[in-house]
């Protein structure tokens, strides 16, 4: 990941952290920043780039609701306990790259590690990424997938320089935003950003990421994490900016 963004996340408020509860939110530490950011589409329907929504007011803790059914989205009201949400983190605890798969290119390398995709879809904005990661040597091209894989929120892709071998990375401040996709009418997951730590509810400490993305619409089949459920699910939380697609 990219040292120069944990290093400013250290800098910035140490105490930042998120916490999965057991059968319940996420407890949110350390007055991390909240908003809603969309994926602003083209007429294809194909990711363009993301736009920033509505900022949240400034608290020092908050809880998120991850079972998907709160009445006070995005914040946690209690639901999940009407439910019966369980909510079992079944995520791997071992680090991205022993996992990821290698895509080695005369141009670029990508890794790539499918079961964290949150259908952002940036993948395929200009060219199928994993072509031109295998393929291209035109400096083009290598920029318009290196470009991709940075838009990618659940980090699932990570570009690699050819050279150093070191994994290239968007300059993300610590956050957390609530994505959306207006032109499908539906929300997607949290995309935090900027190395925060995220903390299981056995005090397991996950790999610091700059980029992950964490299920809200309880469906997940790799708690915390997104695995594109909301995608399935058409799930929308019933925010204005994601009712603005209809």
């Amino acid at each position: 990941m990219d040292i120069a963004t944990t290093r400013v996340w250290g800098l910035l408020n140490p105490n930042m952290k998120i916490v999965v509860s057991v059968k319940g939110p996420y407890l949110v530490y350390g007055s991390i920043p909240l908003r809603r950011e969309s994926i602003i589409c083209d007429a294809g329907g194909t990711p363009v780039k993301w736009e920033k929504g509505r900022s949240f007011s400034a608290m020092e803790r908050y809880s998120l609701c991850r079972c998907g059914k709160s009445g006070n989205m995005p914040f946690c009201d209690g639901t999940h306990t009407e439910t019966g949400f369980d909510g079992t983190e079944t995520a791997s605890r071992k680090p991205y790259t022993d996992e990821a798969d290698l895509i080695e290119g005369p141009g670029m390398c990508m890794s790539d590690l499918p079961k964290l995709c949150a259908s952002a879809k940036f993948c395929h904005r200009f060219q199928d990424v994993w072509k031109v990661s295998a393929t291209a040597s035109d400096q083009e091209s290598i920029s318009q997938a290196i470009l991709n894989t940075c838009d990618c929120p659940s980090g699932r892709l990570v570009a690699i320089d050819k050279v150093s071998r070191e994994p290239i990375e968007p300059d993300l401040e610590p956050a957390i935003s609530l994505v959306e996709i207006p032109s499908a009418s539906m929300s997607g997951p949290l995309w935090v950003k900027g190395g925060i730590p995220i903390i299981s509810a056995d005090s397991w400490h996950y790999e610091v990421r700059n980029r992950v993305t964490l299920c809200r619409c309880g469906r997940s089949k790799n708690m915390p994490f997104c695995d594109s459920a909301h995608s399935y699910l058409g799930f929308n939380d019933g925010s204005e900016s994601v009712n603005r697609g209809r």
